[in-house]
C-alpha cells in the first residue's frame, strides 16, 4: 500500500497547476494528509452551462485534479507518474454562488493501479453535490518497477 510521499506539499500540488485547467478554473488544494486530499474551488461565470446551472465537466475537473493530485502524493517509491483510466461521477445537485469543496479518499492504493472517490460538496452548507471515482493507473519506468 502506497504511503504519503515526504517530498510532495500543498505548494507543490498549487503550483502545480498554474498554468493548467486546474490553476484556470481556480482549483485549490487545501489539505494534504495521509490517505486524504481536500481542495475547493470558487464558483465564477465560467463554470456554469449557458443553462445557469454548474456545469458538470467543472465540477468533474474539481474532482478528478483532486484524485489526480492525491494519486501524485501516494505514488510507490520509483513510479514515474499515474494515468487516468477510468472515471465516473453522479451529479446531486449544484450551485449558484460561493465555493464548491472536494474531499478525496482512496479505496485501493495498490503497485499498478489506485481507486480515489471524491465527495464534492457547497462549502457553505456541505450539501454534497457529486460523487466521483476513478481508477488510475500507476507508471513505471521502463525496465520495470522500481
Amino acid at each position: 500500500m502506497s504511503k504519503l510521499r515526504a517530498d510532495v506539499s500543498i505548494e507543490l500540488l498549487n503550483q502545480r497547476g498554474t498554468e493548467y485547467l486546474p490553476g484556470f478554473l481556480g482549483i485549490q488544494m487545501v489539505e494534504l494528509a495521509a490517505n486524504s486530499l481536500r481542495s475547493r474551488m470558487p464558483v465564477q461565470k465560467l463554470h456554469f452551462a449557458p443553462n445557469n446551472f454548474l456545469h458538470a465537466a467543472s465540477v468533474v475537473a474539481l474532482a478528478d485534479t483532486t484524485c489526480g493530485y492525491a494519486t501524485i502524493a501516494h505514488l510507490p517509491d520509483g513510479a514515474e507518474s499515474f494515468t487516468t483510466i477510468e472515471l465516473k461521477s453522479n451529479h446531486l445537485g449544484t450551485v449558484k454562488e460561493g465555493s464548491i469543496v472536494c474531499h478525496a479518499t482512496p479505496q485501493h492504493l495498490g503497485k499498478s493501479t489506485q481507486v480515489w472517490d471524491a465527495v464534492v460538496s457547497d462549502e457553505a452548507s456541505g450539501r454534497k453535490i457529486a460523487l466521483f471515482r476513478c481508477t488510475q493507473m500507476i507508471l513505471w519506468p521502463k525496465g520495470g518497477r522500481g
